[in-house]
């Protein structure tokens, strides 16, 4: 019976947080949650990044010389 309760509770909180906060803080916080790290990322983690910076450092290097 308690933990009905505490969920009644929690439910009932999340919704009035919901009403009391403005609406383009909601819009914003939307659009933050709907911004996707690229599949690269996603799939093989810092590796691509590395991969992609080290390349940089290369042609950065050949132009040089």
């Amino acid at each position: 019976m308690a933990k009905s309760d505490e969920l009644v509770k929690y439910i009932t909180q999340r919704v009035v947080h919901y009403i009391d906060t403005p609406k383009d803080e909601r819009k914003e916080r939307r659009a933050q949650s709907r911004r996707r790290e690229p599949w690269s990322m996603k799939w093989f983690g810092m590796i691509p990044f590395a991969v992609s910076l080290w390349v940089d450092k290369k042609k950065r290097r050949s132009k040089k010389s």
